[in-house]
């Protein structure tokens, strides 16, 4: 008879790495005092985190690893069946999703850099999680940029499914300002909307104009690295970096222009001017946007009951901010923003509320860390 493993058991004997929560720090809010703990640590620049239906969670290491979050804190080790990454600069593994149906499929979606002749791309995987929880069983690529960049930034690479199944994934510029972004016909700055197989949904706005590609939502986007449904609305809100400044959040509508890099409240990185302006008819504005940047990354809206005072808002993780930015809303309105945990001094790189209502940070780091902010 074939011997079954269960997960938890695969976790026990794989841990590589285990960290006990570590003394728990508390840190000031508007709302009262907050438990910051260290579920993990040891990870290499970790970029995205799932929660699986038990409560353990896929996470991503941007080198190429895979690894399962024990719901006791334990790291599986690197599960085997992982796509080559083109771990170089900024580009690696990125995000990890469920698919919708994950309890009877077991898919899972990975976004990646991808070598490619002449440089890389933005590649989005469908693997198949073996039941006992080791690696992936099965393969398939279902999105390529396109075309190849040779340069190793700006690969975008959230992934969000929305209320029918479809899937958001969003793509960087790869770092070239030029017209790329606002081109109808490549993948290039954009945010494209596929099924989970990679076909195209009949209600994207490229079947309906002509000269977009299929597969396009919206143009004109510099680095897309925090995106969520909001769950009163059910429509895509994004983050994006900027460049010195003018870092964003809208919500991107079928067939809209979001503008870079004709208009932008950001500057060249030397002070010098980019594009136009900061706004042009035809051309979207963010609901919202930071100048200085903050180099947002991550993006939760807070459903929970843990933080009764925090319900509604959404959270954004920041790099150069070393913070988790907690902005309040009213409808599709920004309406106040506090900046948590600023002290801490860290990287903050994805946010995900877990299953037990509770906030989960990934912090950015060659040493990084799997934060939960409690209740006090």
């Amino acid at each position: 008879m074939k011997q079954v493993i269960s997960l938890s058991a695969l976790l026990i004997a794989t841990s590589a790495l285990f960290v006990a929560p570590a003394a728990a720090q508390t840190v000031p809010t508007r709302s009262g005092p907050v438990v910051v703990e260290k579920v993990a640590g040891g990870l290499s620049y970790p970029w995205g985190m799932a929660f699986l239906p038990d409560g353990s969670a896929l996470v991503t290491e941007r080198p190429g690893r895979v690894r399962i979050l024990g719901k006791d804190g334990s790291l599986s080790q690197p599960l085997v069946g992982v796509p080559a990454v083109a771990a170089r600069g900024q580009g690696g593994l990125h995000d990890v999703t469920l698919d919708p149906q994950f309890a009877s499929n077991r898919q899972v979606y990975l976004c990646y850099a991808e070598a490619r002749e002449g440089g890389a791309i933005t590649t989005v995987s469908r693997l198949t999680l073996a039941a006992n929880g080791s690696g992936f069983e099965q393969s398939e690529v279902i999105f390529r940029q396109n075309p190849v960049g040779n340069t190793t930034r700006h690969f975008g690479c959230r992934l969000v499914f929305d209320r029918t199944g479809s899937m958001f994934i969003t793509l960087g510029d790869r770092g070239n300002r030029m017209d790329d972004a606002q081109s109808r016909t490549n993948t290039i700055g954009k945010v494209v909307r596929v099924l989970p197989d990679g076909k195209i949904p009949a209600d994207n706005p490229g079947n309906k104009r002509e000269g977009w590609l299929a597969s396009v939502w919206s143009i004109g986007h510099r680095n897309v690295q925090g995106a969520a449904i909001n769950p009163t609305s059910g429509k895509l809100w994004t983050v994006e970096h900027g460049a010195r400044g003018g870092d964003e959040i809208n919500i991107p509508e079928a067939g809209k222009n979001y503008g870079w890099p004709v208009i932008t409240y950001g500057r060249d990185y030397s002070g010098v001017k980019i594009g136009e302006g900061t706004a042009k008819t035809g051309m979207e504005q963010p609901i919202y946007h930071w100048d200085p940047s903050i180099a947002p990354s991550g993006m939760a809206f807070y459903t929970g009951d843990r933080f009764p005072a925090w319900k509604g808002s959404v959270f954004v993780g920041a790099l150069a901010g070393t913070a988790l930015v907690r902005l309040s809303l009213s409808g599709d309105k920004v309406t106040g923003e506090e900046r948590l945990l600023e002290n801490l001094g860290k990287r903050i790189r994805d946010v995900r509320q877990g299953p037990d209502g509770l906030i989960y940070l990934l912090v950015d780091s060659n040493d990084g860390e799997v934060l939960r902010l409690k209740p006090q």
